[in-house]
């Protein structure tokens, strides 16, 4: 019988079902047992717990992910090894990463279906990516694997960045993780300076960022290809059409902003993510971006040569890193990473690949220029073949010329069942187009073809068939405001006939109990004696949505929705400052008209750091949370340690970023033995009284 007990790691980690799978871990969904709440679990997989490289990795990544504390990177609250024994009895330690658990999907599980996303989306989405990276770069971290897997979108929509496997920090020079000579990242979304094996720095994720936007943009990435390595080729020598090429719904600013992005030299591109994250918001907020025009829909750099590097010698080189696309090449390393060691050969073996390739080439030119000639030769008998046997001639794409055919004469009947018979039997197919006014021909006959008859058209068209409405016919008047009773005379004097029931509608300007349109609305054509329903003003109105408007543009739509800007409020939110969060009656409420609105504005948080708290005394420590606009709350436990009345430890931990209003939980010593109720029920000893002194003058250091 299978053993259901759950796994336990260091006493409190429960592990549950796998969420994820990915290059170097499993990630499962877990609970903390201590605090009762739901976690991510990442481990280290098994098959890869013995290799020093990755355990360096496993560890580099939880070193630099829980160093950043910020809302769109997913943060790590504990660290530790499993340590178990195999069936050959040795023992294995199992490094794991205890991470918020975060509800949503990621980018690349949201575009599994090679669709684009709406620009707006988009945009807002590669914001986020760029917050991430803006807080990431300032601590000296430098992600090298931005790519929509990595990326995570909350149901709640907020932007989370994950997996720092292979990060490292902006001051190394060298990569301890890194052979030497291989490539470490996602071939897709892989910069130039990574393909060729260089250090890395900020930029390197701006061009990986670049990629991500333009995959969002396009639903295809810049560069695909058959192999790892022939993208990675394509990163380094070859220039991407910008992303209108793909959809050209795509504005040229947002084309100057990618193609910026990416730049093959590092020099051209964004020097930092807040340059990339500017132009962005620019964009956005329909300003102007610092990025350069993208001229003729090619990359500002496409007059650049890049020379490649000479062959043989220290990595960084250009072309002779990368032998042709679809030359084949190595693997992709665990979870589709590309790496790639010992790419650049000898300069021997490399001179006497070069004559064989001179050779090679030379005799594809011969069979190619053979191939060539029997093809033309193939291609002038078909044409010949072609005008002499009187069929349809080929055009200049190579497609046979569409068949024409005459639009006919409407029939004598001028009836429409006689006019749609005529039209079928040209090969044309019959739909009603607007009706029209007409002196000479009579009510309900057809007036003519649009397209018009004795125009040639391509067969199996559309020909719409125009019906008269007779001399008599009547334009609908305006009636915008007036009564109903003034409506009604008006519609009556022109023999049309008023519905006796009116629809009731929303609308922003006409006053309660007054005509807003009617249906047919005003300019329509109809005969006389035709219905009209009077659209009636119910006084009410929409609040009209202003999220990703400026204040003003909000100001106006509220005008324009007939209701009054009350406020703008500020409310902490963990939104772009300055943006609107909501209104107050929400967006899209039906509201009386004039009706007060307050308009909700994100103002960014009183964001504070907690210190460490261990050796204060409970009294320091609430002060501390008091100043600071936190709530706190003590649990007492034995201590061997300290004494009674100072704290032992803080959750959230040390270093920790919080929001003012958050709650803080003291874990304060009761002293040896069973726990205490309360700090202030234990006797100091001198011994405690000293321990005190020590916690208030950390405190004062702090």
């Amino acid at each position: 019988m299978a053993d259901m007990t759950p796994r336990i790691l260091a006493g409190r980690y429960e592990v549950g079902e796998l969420i994820g799978r990915g290059g170097m871990a499993e990630v499962h969904v877990g609970r903390d047992t201590r605090l009762g709440r739901t976690v991510a679990i990442k481990l280290l997989r098994s098959d890869l717990a013995r290799d020093p490289s990755f355990q360096t990795r496993f560890r580099r990544e939880a070193q630099a992910a829980a160093s950043l504390n910020h809302p769109a990177i997913v943060s790590v609250y504990d660290t530790g090894e499993d340590v178990t024994m195999d069936a050959q009895g040795a023992t294995r330690h199992v490094p794991f990463i205890i991470m918020e658990y975060v509800e949503g999907h990621t980018l690349r599980e949201l575009m599994h279906d090679g669709a684009a996303l709406p620009i707006d989306e988009a945009t807002d989405i590669t914001i986020g990516v760029l917050s991430a990276l803006q807080y990431a770069h300032h601590a000296g971290i430098v992600h090298r694997d931005i790519k929509p897997g990595n990326i995570m979108l909350t149901t709640a929509g907020q932007v989370k960045v994950m997996d720092f496997g292979i990060a490292r920090a902006l001051t190394e020079t060298s990569d301890a993780v890194t052979q030497t000579q291989a490539v470490i990242g996602t071939a897709q979304y892989l910069s130039p300076e990574q393909a060729r094996g260089e250090n890395v720095d900020a930029r390197s994720d701006l061009y990986s960022t670049g990629c991500v936007l333009f995959e969002l943009l396009t639903g295809r990435p810049p560069f695909v290809g058959d192999t790892a390595l022939s993208i990675a080729y394509q990163h380094v020598r070859e220039f991407p059409a910008p992303p209108s090429a793909y959809a050209p719904d795509v504005p040229a600013a947002l084309d100057q902003v990618v193609m910026k992005a990416l730049a093959k030299h590092r020099d051209q591109r964004y020097s930092t993510a807040s340059e990339f994250l500017a132009d962005l918001q620019a964009f956005k907020h329909g300003g102007r971006v610092s990025a350069p025009v993208v001229a003729g829909g090619a990359s500002p750099e496409a007059t650049q040569v890049i020379a490649p590097a000479p062959v043989g010698g220290a990595l960084g080189g250009g072309m002779a890193s990368f032998p042709p696309p679809g030359s084949g090449g190595p693997p992709l390393g665990p979870g589709g990473a590309f790496q790639n060691a010992g790419i650049l050969p000898p300069t021997e073996q490399v001179e006497e690949e070069e004559a064989a390739d001179a050779a090679k080439r030379k005799r594809l030119i011969i069979i190619w220029s053979i191939v060539g000639g029997v093809v033309a030769l193939i291609l002038i008998g078909l044409g010949l073949f072609a005008l002499l046997s009187g069929d349809k001639e080929p055009d200049p794409g190579g497609q046979s010329t569409p068949v024409q055919v005459r639009v006919p004469q409407v029939p004598a009947s001028g009836t429409v069942e006689d006019s749609i018979e005529a039209l079928k039997a040209a090969n044309l197919k019959a739909e009603e187009g607007t009706p029209e006014r007409s002196d000479t021909v009579e009510l309900g006959k057809v007036i003519r073809f649009d397209p018009r008859s004795g125009r040639d058209v391509e067969a199996g068209s559309v020909v719409k068939y125009i019906v008269s409405l007779g001399a008599n016919a009547v334009t609908v008047p305006p009636t915008e405001n007036k009564t109903q009773e003034e409506a009604r005379a008006e519609l009556t004097a022109l023999n049309l006939k008023v519905a006796g029931t009116t629809k009731s509608v929303n609308s922003p300007t006409v006053a309660i109990d007054r005509v807003v349109g009617t249906e047919p609305a005003v300019g329509q054509v109809v005969k006389p004696g035709d219905e009209i329903v009077l659209l009636i003003s119910n006084g009410k109105t929409t609040v009209p949505d202003c999220t990703g408007k400026t204040q003003q543009e909000c100001s106006t739509a509220l005008q324009e929705a007939g209701l009054v800007l009350a406020q703008f409020r500020e409310e902490e939110s963990d939104e772009t400052e300055g943006s609107i969060l909501r209104t107050e009656p929400p967006f899209g409420n039906t509201v009386d008209q004039k009706t007060p609105v307050v308009v909700v504005v994100a103002k960014a948080a009183d964001i504070k750091v907690l210190p460490n708290f261990a050796g204060w005394t409970e009294d320091a420590a609430r002060s501390w949370l008091d100043g600071a606009g936190l709530s706190a709350y003590a649990e007492t436990e034995p201590s061997t340690t300290l004494a009674a009345g100072l704290v032992i430890s803080s959750d959230p931990p040390a270093n920790t970023s919080v929001k003012r209003g958050d709650t803080v939980r003291l874990r304060v010593s009761a002293g040896p033995g069973p726990s205490s109720p309360s700090p202030t029920s234990v006797s100091k000893s001198s011994n405690q009284v000293l321990f005190a002194a020590i916690g208030a003058v950390r405190m004062l250091a702090v």
